[in-house]
């Protein structure tokens, strides 16, 4: 693995470019503009030699048992230049999530983009990111309200509708409180 390359995260649906290795840590920007720290070992070079389909398929199971059993260190200081960064944009429309709708009820989708949602606004609480966008359209509003539901069991954040001009009605915007005790 060496500067430039492009990788995936093993465990998470995260892909970037490696700007900087130091040690075991390697540093890498997303699409999205973020810069995010993973060791090597849960990092996957995509060189083009393995399909996401085959990715998707690989056995993850030990990966994850051996990250679950990591001792807990010291949080990353967030520096206040890295306070103001765009963003994390999740997009929840259910044909991004998923290859195939055929065959899936209602309750399914929803399910799948509830989940979704969870596990990333997880994971940008875990990274300290302060602001993430939920995009989950405008239609009849059940999976707006049920974000609201899900966004109401949390104590740490606040949320509201995202920028009209760059969204529409169609997004919600959460707010992550870092220094929460």
């Amino acid at each position: 693995m060496k500067k430039g390359d492009k990788v995936s995260v093993l465990d998470d649906a995260i892909s970037g470019v490696v700007t900087a290795i130091m040690g075991n840590e390697v540093t890498i920007m997303t699409p999205d503009g973020f810069e995010l720290d993973f060791l090597k070992k849960e990092l996957i070079v995509m060189d083009g030699s393995i399909s996401k389909k085959a990715l998707a398929q690989m056995d993850v199971s030990a990966i994850m048992s051996e990250k679950n059993h990591k001792k807990p260190g010291k949080s990353a200081r967030v520096k206040p230049k890295e306070r103001n960064l765009p963003p994390m944009e999740v997009d929840l429309h259910i044909n991004q999530l998923v290859a195939k709708t055929r065959g899936m009820d209602n309750y399914e989708m929803l399910s799948i983009q509830l989940d979704t949602a969870k596990k990333q606004l997880d994971f940008a609480i875990s990274k300290r990111i302060q602001k993430v966008v939920f995009i989950h359209g405008v239609g009849e509003g059940i999976l707006r309200t049920e974000l609201e539901y899900l966004f109401n069991r949390y104590e740490n954040l606040k949320f509201y509708d995202a920028d009209f001009q760059k969204y529409g009605r169609g997004a919600t915007e959460v707010y992550i409180f870092q220094n929460v005790k």
